[in-house]
């Protein structure tokens, strides 16, 4: 009899939807070295070089890297939870006197409880509060069932396959996803002192509302390893975040008269009031001097510094914030405190 994998697809795929990227230290094999004069380009007697196409492209080629790197990773992931996925149910079914299909859809799908129209009114009503605009329930019923059930679905599939590992003992020893260590400079507004063993570089931009969202994490991060971590901030106001460029200068500006944290923390709590008049009345709720501040703010004095951020970013494949450099060690988004810690932790223990 021919094999069928859909049953162990159906429950990855719903797993899938549910797992969170980890960070390895697995490189792709690096290719020649070519070399760095090679004319790669001529315009009429004026020669672009491979070194400068190399120079140009480096940020995005980081990108580039960094994610084929992580998808290399969670694919094999991916295949190994699929791979013990098969194992830990072929052995249940067999041992239930069922196919593996029949097993899955007895022990799992079948145990999905139906949606109530109490929980569809919930999830109609959380996103007319995010300002969508929908027709009436009756017309959009069937699909917020479907979604709701397929939730469901995924957290019933996770809850299963959870047990089933537990109960088998199963052991994960292909190791982590971590990011290749980068140079990052660790150059800008900081918290904790110098000498602490762990540098967190952190990405941000003021106008991020993930970057917000980090801000509690780096928080719990400083309180729980308290001298051991530095926390330096640096800009990279995203193209689509018209306002966030001249908060970032308004914040250093307020760094100039000694309140940049005080500042910062005003930005952050007021996203979606960015624009330059009101920057202003949050130099003054500071009590900053306020004709140094405007002054600073309306000549663009700390645009280069921001600029500069800005470009230590892109150039080490930053492509979203927030982005945070861990001795070097790069976690990408918003990611819980258990991510810092996961890496943290790694790296105090090999600096003893």
């Amino acid at each position: 009899m021919k094999f069928s994998t859909r049953p162990y697809l159906a429950v990855a795929a719903a797993l899938g939807a549910l797992a969170c990227t980890s960070p390895s230290t697995t490189q792709a094999k690096a290719a020649p070295a070519a070399d760095p004069n090679a004319p790669v380009a001529k315009i009429g007697t004026e020669v672009i070089s491979a070194k400068e196409l190399e120079d140009f492209a480096k940020g995005d080629l980081k990108k580039l890297d960094a994610q084929y790197q992580e998808q290399l990773y969670q694919t094999k992931r991916q295949a190994l939870d699929a791979i013990i996925m098969k194992r830990l149910v072929d052995a249940k079914a067999k041992a239930a006197g069922k196919s593996p299909e029949e097993f899955v859809q007895g022990e799992v799908m079948a145990r999905v409880p139906p949606t109530t129209d109490a929980e569809v009114q919930q999830v109609y009503d959380a996103a007319k509060a995010q300002g969508r605009d929908l027709p009436p329930i009756a017309q959009v019923k069937e699909t917020i069932v479907r979604y709701v059930q397929q939730q469901k679905a995924q957290a019933s599939a996770q809850a299963y396959y959870d047990k089933l590992k537990a109960d088998a003992k199963v052991e994960i020893l292909l190791p982590p996803y971590r990011a290749p260590r980068q140079q990052v400079e660790a150059k800008g507004p900081s918290r904790g002192p110098a000498t602490a063993p762990i540098t967190i570089v952190e990405f941000s931009d003021f106008e991020c509302p993930y970057c917000s969202r980090a801000e509690e994490t780096v928080s719990e991060v400083m309180r729980v390893y308290g001298d051991k971590i530095r926390v330096v901030y640096r800009d990279l106001p995203l193209p689509n975040h018209k306002n966030a460029p001249k908060a970032a200068e308004a914040a250093h500006c307020a760094g100039e008269q000694g309140k940049y944290w005080e500042m910062h923390a005003k930005l952050f709590a007021n996203q979606r009031a960015l624009e330059v008049p009101a920057l202003k009345g949050y130099a003054k709720d500071l009590k900053l001097d306020q004709a140094k501040f405007d002054k600073c703010l309306d000549s663009g004095a700390t645009a280069a510094i921001v600029e500069e951020s800005r470009k230590v970013g892109n150039e080490a494949g930053v492509n979203g914030t927030p982005a945070f450099f861990v001795n070097g060690i790069l976690i990408s988004g918003a990611q819980p405190f258990d991510a810092f810690k996961e890496v943290i932790d790694v790296e105090l223990a090999q600096s003893k």
